[in-house]
């Protein structure tokens, strides 16, 4: 929840001319859901629209809300479902969120899917476990064609807004995980082809260690997509 719609406009022109190879990066924004049908002209450019959440139900009385046939309407391909302040100030489930999955998956939009830990599970050596609880809802049920739709963003709490950063070989180590996960309850070939992203305080000094990482194909940007420099830095950095 950042930015006014002149700032968020400025910035969006500003990723709209930023030069990247295309057959090597892909770039997504996030606005405000205020500000989409304002900037879904914005899909045929090089950077493309996504969305930050909708609701797991077509439509109904659910005040203040939107649909994933709504987005769909604006032609948006991405929406982030799961983010952990949805899950942590908003009560979202893992029932939930898998259930949002699924009214992405209906009306052809790319769902990337969030998970991590909080602090006090990585030190209680829960973490695998939550992963695995937050990822099994999503996949239980689900064919192969609609699993591989699927981009899943690790983000260790921990490390979200709070200037830490988990280390490359901690970041390596849950995509990996992750990756494996995939391969058990999916398919070895659904799990190498799916883009897994880091998502915990990336930014310009640490863009390109991460990136590095053999099982990280990408990152969920917060407080350095908010400046065109650092975010541009990070593109640069792929």
């Amino acid at each position: 929840m950042n930015l006014s719609f002149d700032d968020a406009r400025q910035l969006l022109n500003e990723l709209r001319a930023l030069k990247f190879d295309d057959d090597k990066v892909e770039v997504l924004v996030a606005p405000p859901a205020l500000y989409l049908s304002q900037f879904s002209f914005a899909n045929a450019s090089g950077a493309k629209l996504m969305a930050q959440n909708c609701h797991d139900q077509e439509s109904g009385a659910y005040t203040g809300e939107h649909s994933a046939s709504m987005l769909a309407s604006l032609n948006i391909d991405y929406c982030i479902v799961g983010h952990s302040e949805r899950r942590s100030l908003f009560h979202e489930s893992d029932e939930w969120v898998a259930a949002k999955v699924k009214a992405c998956l209906r009306h052809q939009i790319i769902p990337i899917v969030c998970c991590g830990e909080t602090l006090e599970e990585r030190e209680n050596r829960a973490h695998f476990d939550r992963i695995t609880d937050q990822l099994n809802v999503v996949f239980t049920g689900m064919d192969r064609r609609q699993a591989e739709k699927i981009v899943i963003a690790y983000e260790p709490i921990w490390a979200i807004g709070t200037g830490k950063t988990a280390s490359s070989a901690q970041a390596q180590e849950m995509h990996a995980f992750i990756r494996n996960l995939i391969r058990s309850n999916v398919s070895r070939e659904v799990a190498e082809n799916m883009r897994i992203l880091y998502g915990g305080s990336m930014k310009g000094s640490n863009a390109a260690e991460l990136l590095a990482q053999p099982d990280v194909d990408g990152g969920l940007v917060g407080g350095a997509s908010l400046d065109y420099s650092s975010f541009k830095e990070i593109i640069d950095k792929v």
